[in-house]
C-alpha cells in the first residue's frame, strides 16, 4: 500500500488570496469592522498623506494587525511582523502589506485611549444588535502581572531594611580595617575600600528613593513601572500587578465595560458600574458583585447613579469585646423615623446628632454614635460589652444604602449565585487559555489600552461564536448610521475629557 502523496512544490497555480479565505473566516469580520469605523473620531493618531517622502501606512492596517494577533494569541510586535510574511490570513487582511515590528509596536503604545474607545463603540454595536440586554450585569476584577519585579518595588519598611543592612555591612568593613591597622604586621586587604564606596553609592540611591516615596504620598513605589503596585492576588500571595475590572452582561456573557486600576477592589465598584451604565446608555440595571467590593461609599455612589447593587455581605470580623451572638449589632433594631436603636433588652440608644470622622488605611467616612445610660445598670451588660461606660453603636453616613443592599443580597440568593456563571469564565479564558496573564507595557494608561483591546477581542470572538461571521457582518452593515454618528460624537467627547482630566487613569 502506498502513502498519500502531496502536490509537487514546483506545480504552478493560478489563484487569488480571496479564494483562500472562506466566507465564515473571522478575518472577514475584522476587515469589515475596521473599514466600518472612523478612526479619527475615536482618537487614533491617523497618518496623513504627504506629497513628498516615503508613503505612510494607513492606521487601519495596524488596528487589523492587532485585532487578528490578539484573537490568535499573538501580541509581540516581532511575531506579528513574521505573521505578515508567512500567514495567508494576515496577507488577505492586509492585502499583502508588511509593516516592520517597530511601527506595529508604536501603534499600540501610542493609542491607548483610542483602543478603549473602539471597545466602547463595539459594545454599542452589540447593544444595538440585541446581543446585550443591559438588565443584569456581573462585576469582578482580576490581577494582571506588571512589567516590574518584586525587587523593583519598595515601601518604607523595605527601604529601611536595605539602609540598615548597608549600615551594618559598612561598619563591619570599617572594623575590619581598624583591626588590621592595629596589628604589628598589617595584611593588605583586597578591594575593601571599593566595597565601602559601593555601599555608599547604594545608600545614596535608597535615600533618593525614600525621598521620592515620601513626595508621592503613596505607600509604595515601583522603579521599572511607576504605576505598578504590589497587590494581593490570592490568600497571602502578593504580586506586582494591575487590577483589570470588567462588567459582564448576563444575556450572552459579553463584556460591557472595562478599565484597569492599580489598587484592590474595595474602592472600585462605582467607577466600573457607572461606566457600564454610560456605555449602554441605560437608566438602571442590577449589578451582581462579590464581597471584596463591599464598601458603604461605593454602594451609596451606585445608589445615587440609579444602579441596583447586590453586593455580597462580608462575614463579621473577630469580636474584640467577646460579644455573645444574641447581642451582635445585627440584633439591634434601627428606627429611621426617630433615629434611634433598640437593643435586645428593649432599651433605646440615642445620638446627639454630631457627626464624627473616622479614617483607616483603606477608607474615610463620617458616623454618628448611639448610646444609652441604662447600660450601666443592665443585668446582661457582660454579654453585650466589656466597656465600663456601656455599649456604643456607630452608624456611618452610608448605613442606609448598605442595609438596603444587604437586604437585597439575602432576598436574592438565587440571582446572586449566577454571578460566577456570568463573569468568572471570562478571566479564565483570557489568562489560562490565551495566556494574557501579564502585560509587557508600562504605565497605567498604556496598560488600560491593552486590556481594552483584550476585552474587545473577547467580545468579537464570543459574538462570532453566537451569530457566525456572515450574520455578524450583515448586522454591522445594517447598523443605524445616525446611531453610529451619535456614539462616535460621545466617544470623541470622552476622548477629550480623558486627555484633559485623565479621569480613568487616576489612582
Amino acid at each position: 500500500m502506498q502513502h498519500i502523496t502531496g502536490t509537487s512544490r514546483h506545480q504552478m497555480r493560478i489563484s487569488s488570496l480571496e479564494d483562500s479565505i472562506t466566507a465564515d473566516n473571522q478575518v472577514r469580520f475584522i476587515d469589515a469592522f475596521v473599514e466600518f469605523v472612523d478612526l479619527s473620531k475615536l482618537g487614533f493618531a491617523v497618518q496623513t498623506i504627504k506629497e513628498e517622502g516615503r508613503p505612510s501606512y494607513n492606521t487601519k492596517v495596524f488596528l487589523k494587525i492587532y485585532l487578528y494577533g490578539y484573537l490568535n494569541g499573538i501580541r509581540s510586535g516581532r511575531k506579528l511582523e513574521n505573521e505578515c510574511f508567512r500567514n495567508i490570513e494576515m496577507q488577505w487582511l492586509l492585502e499583502d502589506i508588511r509593516p516592520n515590528y517597530h511601527s506595529i509596536s508604536d501603534f499600540r503604545k501610542n493609542n491607548p485611549v483610542a483602543l478603549k474607545n473602539v471597545f466602547k463603540l463595539f459594545v454599542s454595536f452589540l447593544k444595538d444588535a440585541d446581543l446585550i440586554a443591559g438588565e443584569t450585569i456581573a462585576i469582578d476584577g482580576t490581577k494582571s502581572r506588571a512589567h516590574n519585579s518584586k525587587k523593583a518595588n519598595f515601601n518604607q519598611k523595605k527601604i529601611d531594611k536595605h539602609l540598615e543592612y548597608i549600615e551594618v555591612k559598612t561598619q563591619e568593613y570599617l572594623d575590619a580595617l581598624e583591626e588590621n591597622d592595629a596589628k604589628e604586621n598589617p595584611v593588605k586587604i583586597q578591594n575593601i575600600q571599593q566595597k565601602i564606596e559601593r555601599l555608599k553609592q547604594n545608600k545614596l540611591g535608597y535615600e533618593q528613593l525614600e525621598e521620592k516615596l515620601k513626595a508621592s504620598g503613596e505607600p509604595q513605589i515601583s522603579t521599572t513601572d511607576n504605576d505598578a503596585r504590589a497587590l494581593l492576588v490570592q490568600g497571602q500571595v502578593v504580586e506586582i500587578s494591575f487590577n483589570m475590572q470588567a462588567a459582564v452582561d448576563a444575556k450572552h456573557n459579553l463584556v460591557v465595560a472595562t478599565h484597569t486600576i492599580n489598587r484592590n477592589d474595595r474602592n472600585a465598584l462605582s467607577a466600573i458600574a457607572i461606566e457600564a451604565k454610560e456605555n449602554l446608555a441605560i437608566e438602571n440595571y442590577t449589578a451582581l458583585v462579590d464581597k471584596g467590593y463591599h464598601n458603604g461609599r461605593e454602594i451609596e455612589a451606585c445608589k445615587q447613579a440609579n444602579i441596583t447593587t447586590i453586593v455580597a455581605q462580608p462575614e463579621q470580623g473577630k469580636n474584640k469585646e467577646r460579644i455573645t451572638e444574641n447581642y451582635l449589632i445585627s440584633k439591634f433594631q434601627y428606627d429611621q423615623i426617630t433615629d434611634t436603636y433598640t437593643c435586645p433588652q428593649g432599651e433605646t440608644l440615642k445620638t446627639t446628632g454630631s457627626w464624627h470622622k473616622k479614617t483607616t488605611d483603606r477608607d474615610s467616612y463620617k458616623f454618628k454614635r448611639y448610646r444609652t445610660p441604662k447600660c450601666r445598670e443592665c443585668p446582661v451588660k457582660h454579654l453585650c460589652t466589656s466597656r465600663m461606660a456601656g455599649r456604643d453603636i456607630d452608624r456611618s453616613q452610608y448605613a442606609d444604602a448598605v442595609e438596603e443592599n444587604n437586604k437585597r443580597y439575602h432576598e436574592n440568593s438565587q440571582l446572586y449565585r449566577k454571578r460566577q456563571e456570568i463573569n468568572e469564565h471570562i478571566f479564565g479564558t483570557i489568562k489560562r487559555q490565551w495566556g494574557y496573564n501579564h502585560t509587557n507595557l508600562t504605565g497605567l494608561e498604556k496598560v488600560n489600552g491593552e486590556h481594552s483591546l483584550i476585552m474587545l477581542v473577547y467580545n468579537i470572538k464570543r459574538s462570532i461564536n453566537i451569530l457566525g461571521v456572515p450574520d455578524l457582518i450583515a448586522k454591522l452593515k445594517k447598523w443605524n448610521s445616525p446611531y453610529k454618528a451619535k456614539v462616535l460624537l460621545l466617544l470623541k467627547k470622552e476622548y477629550l475629557k480623558l486627555n484633559s482630566e485623565s479621569l480613568y487613569f487616576s489612582n
